[in-house]
């Protein structure tokens, strides 16, 4: 297949890389995707849909564990992790082979291998389908790798990435995870469940620090009272790692006072940065920034032709905002006319027990922007649905303009938390205001009811909730 002619290559098939490719296809062009590994990339294989599938085994686990507070009486309930792991491996498979059938459906041209730009018109694949494409325009979208830190050197056996924890054969006894972003809360909500001693590291003054302020709070509280342990504003002391007979210790200041931290296991959590190496760009004229691609709003780098989206260009490092951008870029490779994507209506969801959704702007960063902010706040205990569930822990918070009613954002931290944002995220698209999201009519009973009381509280008009 050398020499081959092609309206787009793609380099890399993760979320984004597959979705382009698709609706590329759909638009009428000739599309390549380059692979090295399996399409679907970390998403699929190493991160959403894995972790996601371990974390819906420990709810099930916890929810068993509760059985007699339903009236469900069994005995003690227990797991088996190979069991779980085997499962997890199903869904990932399944959803695979779709992608593979989706792609041989829509015609993509997939070359397994390594792609390498020899020009900005013309790539060599190297690998189980050797090849040099040409294409009138490429799109990056290599994706992205966990980030370490110099004085916690990763191994893959006692100080881990995300990859490699999400592949231990057991449960360590005890586990320390430093950096409380998503993947670190997540794995931690995981292994705690599970039964492993957890202790929670982070730099900054609350968990999930990209978040409004009121979330990373209520997330601390909920992990305090599960029993993590949790040491929010700690500063790494450096040289101070250490591997011991039982797996490593650290040392930390916190409040100004020095503390050891031992454990079997270290996660390093604290990021991911842009596949930006040994694929070519030196021969464009693609810049770099702090490390991923420099794009405009139309997915457009510094070389005419060349797009980059997804990780690698280092906006919201998530799968579906991978997959939205790839839409925008290939609309424009197609000439049509299509709008930047506007980031304040993307959903990111976190799947903690807890779990947490949200969108848009938080308060503190609406209230820098100059809006005149009001906040509406609807408590899950005074939801119907949340108690059936038993689960009245949580809230919703919705972030208005006070002279618009325009929504700024939302930010939900509760049961099945990830479903609700969905609203939120149309009501943005479609330009909604909250009174309009308020006086929609919601089902009753069902937890949605609380994003349509947090709406009319900020209008001060909420039923069920009394503000003082």
């Amino acid at each position: 297949m050398a020499g081959q002619q092609f309206d787009v290559a793609i380099l890399g098939g993760g979320t984004g890389g597959y979705v382009s490719a698709i609706r590329g296809a759909q638009l009428g062009l000739s599309v390549a995707l380059i692979e090295s590994d399996k399409v679907g990339g970390t998403c699929l294989h190493r991160g959403c849909i894995p972790t996601k599938a371990l974390l819906e085994s420990a709810e099930v686990l916890q929810l068993a564990r509760r059985g007699a507070e339903f009236g469900v009486t069994t005995g003690e309930p227990s797991y088996d992790y190979a069991v779980m792991q085997t499962r997890k491996q199903k869904v990932v498979d399944q959803l695979h082979q779709g992608v593979e059938g989706l792609l041989r459906q829509n015609k993509v041209s997939v070359f397994r291998g390594r792609g390498k730009l020899l020009n900005p018109k013309q790539l060599r694949v190297e690998g189980s389908d050797p090849a040099t494409i040409s294409a009138s325009n490429l799109l990056l979208a290599t994706g992205s790798v966990p980030k370490s830190l110099p004085a916690l050197p990763i191994d893959g056996a006692t100080v881990l990435s995300s990859d490699e924890i999400l592949v231990m054969a057991e449960p360590p006894a005890s586990l320390i995870v430093v950096g409380a972003g998503a993947v670190g809360v997540e794995f931690a909500s995981l292994f705690h469940d599970l039964g492993t001693q957890v202790t929670l590291v982070e730099a900054l003054p609350t968990l999930v620090p990209l978040e409004d302020r009121d979330i990373g709070l209520e997330l601390q509280r909920r992990f305090t009272a599960r029993g993590i342990a949790i040491h929010a504003g700690a500063r790494l002391l450096t040289e101070t790692f250490r591997r011991t007979e039982g797996g490593v210790s650290i040392d930390l200041e916190v409040k100004g006072q020095r503390q050891t931290l031992a454990a079997e296991k270290l996660l390093v959590a604290v990021g991911r940065g842009g596949v930006v190496e040994d694929i070519g760009l030196e021969r464009t004229k693609v810049e770099l920034e702090r490390g991923y691609v420099k794009v405009d709003g139309y997915m457009r780098t510094g070389e005419p032709g060349v797009y980059a989206i997804g990780d690698v260009n280092g906006g919201m490092l998530l799968a579906h905002v991978a997959a939205a951008e790839g839409e925008v870029a290939m609309e424009v490779i197609a000439g049509n006319q299509v709008h930047p994507l506007d980031y304040n209506r993307v959903p990111r969801c976190t799947y903690t027990r807890p779990q947490i959704a949200t969108l848009g702007l938080s308060e503190e960063q609406a209230k820098t922007q100059g809006y005149d902010v009001k906040t509406g706040r609807f408590p899950f205990a005074a939801n119907g649905r949340a108690l059936i569930y038993g689960e009245p822990n949580g809230f919703c918070k919705v972030v208005t303009d006070g002279s618009t009613g325009e929504i700024l954002g939302v930010h939900i931290i509760g049961h099945n938390a990830t479903e609700l944002i969905a609203e939120a995220a149309l009501g943005r698209f479609l330009e909604a205001t909250s009174l309009e999201i308020g006086l929609s009519i919601h089902a009753h009973p069902t937890l949605s009811e609380a994003v349509g009381e947090a709406a009319l509280d900020a209008e001060r008009r909420a039923i069920h909730f009394y503000r003082r």
